[in-house]
């Protein structure tokens, strides 16, 4: 694992063990925006907006 490697994992270490510790869904969904910020910065393709397009007009 690299330097950035293991920064990433201690940006995303303390709000985990928040989100395990209060349940709180906010501080969920802030992992997801570091976790999809980090994707972005190694290039690679952003999985969530992807599985977020639908074909069905009544979604």
């Amino acid at each position: 694992m690299t330097d950035s490697g293991k920064a990433v994992f201690l940006v995303l270490d303390l709000p985990w063990n928040v989100f395990r510790q209060t349940g709180n869904i906010e501080t969920y969904l802030l992992i997801k925006e570091l976790e999809i910020s980090e994707q972005q910065a190694d290039g690679q393709p952003n999985v969530l907006a992807e599985n977020e397009t639908s074909d069905d007009p009544n979604i």
